[in-house]
């Protein structure tokens, strides 16, 4: 208690050690509270951005890929391996080169995300099995065209992919190009039509 008394004591003898309520400006107190909380926030922000990862984006790390099966309007497919399974990875650039306008790119790739966001959760056997994809293509690594050398061909930094199982047997397309000198039987031709069917309305 006497401690505490000579603390109160001493205290009482000082000036200005109170403050009357009607000279504090809470205006500025406000403000600056604002200020702070607002860059608070901001820093969060960034950092849930940038360590937020969606359930279906994959380690690019762990993806080996190949060599080049395809091409597209949009990107060019590789066959390569993930976690030891045989998979076809689909890269998509889009306005690097012209092909689209920053908004149309934009667009795309709302597109994309929307798209796989939804292939992830189909589990069908007449669909496709996705395996995961990337917004973007950082540690993806592309073997370079001339064997001999160890460089890895680089990537427009817009780029994402889609990497899903690989199927030795082709494509439809293929399928009826290689046969198109003789005619299809009826039953191949009925069950193409029950497996496309059957695909497109999961």
């Amino acid at each position: 208690e006497k401690a505490l008394g000579c603390s109160i004591g001493n205290l009482s003898d000082k000036k200005d050690v109170f403050t009357r309520a009607d000279k504090i400006d809470f205006k500025s107190w406000d403000l600056q509270l604002d200020k702070h909380l607002s860059k608070a926030w901001s820093r969060d922000k960034d950092v849930s951005l940038v360590t937020k990862k969606e359930e279906w984006e994959i380690d690019l790390a762990k993806l080996d890929i190949r060599h080049v099966i395809a091409h597209g309007t949009y990107g060019i497919v590789y066959r390569g391996v993930y976690d030891n399974q045989d998979v076809a990875v689909k890269v998509l650039d889009w306005g690097e080169d012209g092909i689209a306008t920053a908004a149309e790119a934009a667009a795309l790739r709302a597109s994309f995300r929307q798209e796989v966001a939804v292939w992830h959760k189909l589990d069908h056997p007449n669909v496709t099995k996705f395996i995961g994809a990337s917004m973007g293509t950082s540690n993806l690594k592309i073997p370079s065209k001339d064997s001999t050398s160890e460089s890895n061909n680089s990537l427009p930094s817009r780029a994402c992919c889609v990497v899903v199982e690989y199927l030795p047997g082709g494509t439809l397309k293929n399928f009826l190009i290689r046969n198109r000198r003789k005619k299809l039987a009826f039953k191949v031709v009925i069950q193409l039509a029950l497996d496309l069917s059957r695909g497109l309305t999961v």
